[in-house]
């Protein structure tokens, strides 16, 4: 049945579902990577009916929530846990993330799937009299509990830390600190201003160049204590760049959702691992994907992956730190949770033309397991806006 989708200018235009999903997606998950450590970072799902407002403590749908994870692990995906895209930062408060790690840690364990947890320092507020102390502080009050839990450690970057600093010393002083007293290797994750404007200028400089070579700084003083990093700035050259100066043995897992395909694929120089936010729509398909590039079929792995890119770049246009509504837009009408509801009430913070062209994006490859329900969904929110044809 045709579906009337509204474009930017408020236009209507008619648009065929398809009828079947992409045939990548029936295939059976297979053996874990051979090739590449692939992470995808999940989004949490709401308690649709929790008496709450945007700006109180957030309300989970647990089962919902662990369901999706074992999704994600079925098809041999790692998960990034309590990250930016589990709104971090932005609906997703500390006393709730760290009862998340434990939650999803405890279901790892149960389960077998890999599990990397964000370690940040969102219970802390800068103001003026914030001392690096503090912030030191909130970041191993964090670390403690990750490491309670038995996953693996992500350093992400902290609001506080770039309001604090006064240059790269500093950050140079406050990661090394936290590196030494790491009992495993962790990853260090870069995340860029067009993911948080709070972060602008982090390691001490808003010239990249700069900043990096302070990057790479924290890295050589303590190669033993660095899995990888993850970086997620939107620019492929810099993280080729970038990853040709790590250390040996240190991996990069590119955070980059414009150019994953080409950044995982590599060339002859190396290639990075995946720790990404569009893996949560994209997981099955994404896992196929990658059991292709494990047979060294690297134009295979590109045939599937590549015309995921509009869609992802769609999802994650500016403001980028918005791409989560259409993360959870797809997990509702791909039939992974009931309700299009989100933590801090962020369903609102994308249009509806948006929306209707991330189903459309979304669609045209495939990607929903049932089509009919998808069709009947985005149906039912457009209704809910007025568009009755």
């Amino acid at each position: 049945m045709t579906l009337h989708l509204p474009d930017a200018h408020g236009a209507l235009h008619a648009y065929e579902p398809r009828t079947e999903p992409q045939p990548a997606l029936r295939a059976s998950p297979g053996s874990a990577f051979t090739s590449r450590t692939v992470f995808s970072a999940a989004h949490v799902v709401a308690d649709p009916y929790a008496d709450t407002t945007p700006d109180g403590p957030a309300a989970v749908d647990w089962d919902a929530t662990l369901a999706f994870r074992r999704h994600l692990w079925s098809h041999g995906l790692g998960v990034a846990e309590a990250m930016d895209t589990a709104q971090r930062g932005m609906g997703l408060d500390w006393a709730t993330a760290a009862e998340l790690i434990r939650r999803s840690a405890a279901e790892a364990r149960a389960t077998g799937g890999r599990i990397a947890c964000g370690v940040g320092t969102d219970q802390l507020t800068a103001t003026t009299g914030t001392t690096l102390a503090e912030v030191r502080a909130a970041y191993e009050e964090q670390l403690a509990v990750v490491e309670e839990s038995g996953a693996q450690a992500i350093l992400m970057a902290s609001r506080a830390l770039a309001a604090t600093a006064e240059g790269p010393d500093d950050y140079l002083e406050v990661y090394g600190h936290l590196l030494r007293q790491c009992a495993e290797p962790v990853i260090l994750h870069w995340l860029g201003p067009m993911f948080d404007p709070a972060l602008e200028g982090y390691w001490g400089s808003s010239d990249l160049d700069t900043a990096t070579d302070t990057f790479l700084q924290v890295i050589a003083a303590h190669p033993d204590k660095v899995d990888g990093i993850k970086v997620s700035l939107l620019d492929a050259q810099r993280e080729i760049d970038l990853r040709r100066r790590l250390p040996q043995g240190v991996r990069c897992y590119t955070g980059d959702d414009f150019n994953y395909p080409e950044l995982i694929a590599g060339d002859d120089r190396g290639f990075s691992h995946a720790l990404l936010g569009i893996f949560d729509p994209l997981g099955p398909l994404a896992a196929e994907a990658v059991r292709v590039l494990d047979t060294g079929n690297v134009d295979g792995f590109r045939e599937l992956l590549d015309p995921t890119v509009e869609l992802s770049r769609h999802l994650f246009q500016a403001p980028t730190r918005y791409y989560k509504t259409g993360v959870v837009l797809l997990a509702w009408l791909s039939g992974h949770q009931s309700h299009f509801t989100m933590v801090g009430g962020l369903q609102s913070a994308r249009s509806l033309p948006h929306l209707a062209r991330a189903y459309q994006l979304a669609d045209r490859i495939g990607l929903f397991p049932d089509p009919k329900l998808a069709e009947e969904r985005m149906r039912n929110l457009l209704s809910l806006y007025g568009v009755t044809r």
